[in-house]
């Protein structure tokens, strides 16, 4: 089969692509993981490139894992030995371990969690609530992908409470430092800076890489930006494939004016469009293009399809909040046995979080099954986190967050206080709480019954970290659990039932790992990285369930469904109520415009006169989205809608179900 088979002219022109940067605008549905995949294959296939020469980044484990085996399933034996398909992050990891030295790191740093940070932080800002904290990581971290220095950050800060969070930021980043660890975000910022003051390094990685691929350009922030452009160098050899109306992640640092900056540092700069839609039936994409056509955009596109007109839109007005979950339960049920669909195939997508839980009581008290998407992540579990303490203490023994965690978890005489004097210590001597350990000058500020577990933990973590990098991941993690006993403890500090689940997620981690060593060739220490990266951009994923899935908008990005509810299409939800001009707007626009282009078949709005808000009731709007769709693509039904044309229809359904259940009898 020829690479360039079933693809359409612009998609063809976009794989064989080769003289220059390249922007692709894959709108909607339009087939940019067909153009990525295809283009790599061809690279490798047709154009002779070493596939060690090739990367392709995007934004999650799950994406990257698909986009390799379909390239491998193009390639027909040929071999793609190599090939890198990774996200920005495991990239960045992947660039730090081989240039660790040259950033005064050891190979084997840390990479800190979320739960870490935020506890570094409370430590030196003091701040009690968690809500503060997360703000100040929130702002650290725009300070970050935007590759603001802390001294930068204190010349730019607007007003006192900024000016003490860069005086935080100067300690975090000295933290870090002192535990020889990384957050997320300096898995980013922290290459940008090694390949702008090291030509060597950088030439080393430019040469290495012949072209570089860019999935979901528009979600790029500043630092993944400048890191494309270090590593393509002035020749620009790279593919980025985006959408600007499908840009809806301002909130955690992506940049849509990225889009704008390639035209201005590529004079060279090749667009190609994609405007067929290969998801959507036609009304649905109608709907999209007129309500996105009242953003400004930065190139225009219209979506448009050859399935079919498809159904009308439907509108449904509800009485509440709790009328909407109760009606769009009886409708996924209707439908359902109307159509002979299953369960999986529709979705429940909504605004905020805080919708979802009215949603799965209606499912619940209608028997439809149904998943939550943006659920627990499997590596959030206090059990895994537990295990993975000892994997990041191993690796790095300057890592004092995973001490901690480690020497209490199961406890082993290493209380409070003892940790209050080693941290003390730690601090005058400045070295990590492992090194303070077996420092002399502690066995002064001690006692011996305090001192004693101390030696015997550091003792056990140095047996296993010499063991680590040359012994099967499997057996020592194994060896491990049996020698702190952690199975015999969570059956001892919780109930039967919570104990075996616990267990069952530890062994299912533990067999993970072990199989991922064998696989790739990893050790113990290379595996530790690579779960907390894990961690840090998703869980696992969910398993494929006949069941209803109720999303965030934001969660369903890159999803299709064959039919989907937006539900709660109103003034202060969508748009947010926190989002009614200017560039926050457009992007509720955005969001609006991925709903609906998350639909294959059927496309249901909902709304409701009033809402249940701090114990009162709250009159609502329908969203002035809904008057930028034309209404001859709408049918307007439900609570407040008593036209005969509507009741009507009502009866026409019931008689149809009715005559449906006589012919199954």
């Amino acid at each position: 089969m020829s690479l360039l088979s079933n693809l359409n002219p612009q998609q063809r022109e976009a794989v064989k692509y080769l003289d220059g940067p390249l922007l692709v605008l894959a709108g909607a549905g339009s087939g940019k993981t067909r153009v990525i995949t295809r283009k790599i294959a061809f690279l490798i296939a047709d154009c002779g490139y070493d596939p060690r020469a090739i990367t392709a980044v995007t934004f999650t484990n799950k994406a990257a894992r698909e986009m390799k085996a379909r390239v491998g399933e193009l390639l027909e034996g040929k071999t793609g030995q190599g090939l890198t398909v990774c996200t920005f992050h495991a990239l960045g990891l992947t660039i730090l371990r081989r240039e660790a030295k040259r950033l005064g790191y050891k190979p084997s740093f840390s990479v800190l969690d979320a739960a870490d940070t935020q506890a570094i932080l409370s430590e030196i800002t003091k701040a009690p609530d968690k809500g503060t904290l997360r703000q100040a990581a929130a702002v650290i971290s725009n300070w970050k992908n935007a590759l603001i220095t802390p001294d930068q950050a204190q010349q730019v800060a607007a007003d006192e409470t900024e000016r003490q969070l860069a005086v935080a930021y100067r300690a975090y980043q000295d933290t870090l430092r002192a535990y020889q660890a990384m957050d997320f975000d300096d898995l980013i910022r922290l290459p940008v800076e090694l390949f702008r003051c090291d030509a060597e390094a950088r030439e080393a990685w430019q040469n290495r890489m012949r072209h570089l691929l860019v999935d979901e350009y528009q979600d790029t922030n500043g630092a993944q930006y400048e890191l494309m452009k270090l590593l393509t160098g002035p020749l620009g050899r790279f593919t980025a494939v985006g959408d600007d109306d499908q840009a809806i992640y301002a909130w955690r640092g992506a940049d849509i004016e990225n889009l704008k900056r390639l035209a201005e540092d590529y004079s060279r700069l090749k667009i190609i469009p994609l405007t067929q839609n290969y998801r959507s039936c036609q009304r649905i994409l109608r709907a999209a293009n007129s309500v996105i056509r009242n953003n400004p955009r930065v190139h225009e596109k219209n979506l448009w399809s050859e399935l079919g007109i498809g159904d009308p839109i439907q509108v449904v007005r509800c009485k509440d909040d709790r009328n909407e979950a109760e009606t769009i339960a009886m409708r996924i049920s209707a439908h359902k046995f109307e159509h002979r669909t299953r369960f999986a195939d529709y979705a429940v997508l909504y605004r905020g979080n805080h919708q979802a839980r009215l949603f799965e009581e209606a499912l619940r008290a209608a028997k439809i099954p149904y998943v939550l998407s943006g659920g627990q992540s499997f590596f959030d579990r206090a059990e895994i986190k537990d295990l993975t303490a000892y994997l990041r203490l191993i690796a790095n023994q300057d890592d004092d967050p995973a001490f901690i965690r480690a020497a209490t978890s199961p406890k082993r005489g290493i209380g409070p206080t003892t940790l209050e004097k080693l941290g003390q210590y730690a601090a005058e001597r400045h070295c990590s709480l492992f090194e303070a350990a077996f420092e002399t000058g502690l066995q002064s500020r001690m006692a011996a019954k305090q001192l004693e577990p101390l030696i015997e933990f550091g003792n056990f973590i140095n047996r296993l970290a010499f063991r680590a990098p040359k012994e099967p991941a499997g057996r020592l993690l194994q060896e491990l659990l049996a020698a702190i006993r952690y199975e015999e403890w969570l059956y001892d500090t919780e109930d039967e039932r919570a104990a075996k689940a616990k267990w069952g997620n530890v062994s299912e981690f533990v067999d993970w790992l072990s199989k991922k060593g064998e696989e790739d060739e990893k050790s113990l220490i290379e595996l530790t990285q690579t779960v907390s990266l894990m961690n840090l951009l998703e869980g696992r994923d969910e398993a494929e369930l006949d069941a209803v899935r109720l999303s965030t908008l934001h969660a369903a990005k890159g999803l299709e469904f064959p039919h989907v509810i937006l539900a709660g299409v109103e003034e202060d939800i969508l748009p947010h109520r926190e989002c009614q001009e200017g560039s926050r707007l457009e992007e509720e626009r955005r969001l609006m415009y991925v709903g609906i282009t998350r639909a294959q078949k059927s496309l249901t709005l909902t709304c409701c006169g009033k809402r249940k808000k701090g114990g009162d009731w709250v009159v609502c709007e329908p969203s002035r989205f809904l008057d930028e769709i034309d209404s001859a693509e709408l049918r307007h039904s439900g609570q407040e809608d008593d036209s005969a044309a509507a009741r009507e229809a009502g009866r026409n359904r019931l008689a149809n179900l009715k005559a449906m259940l006589a012919a199954n009898k």
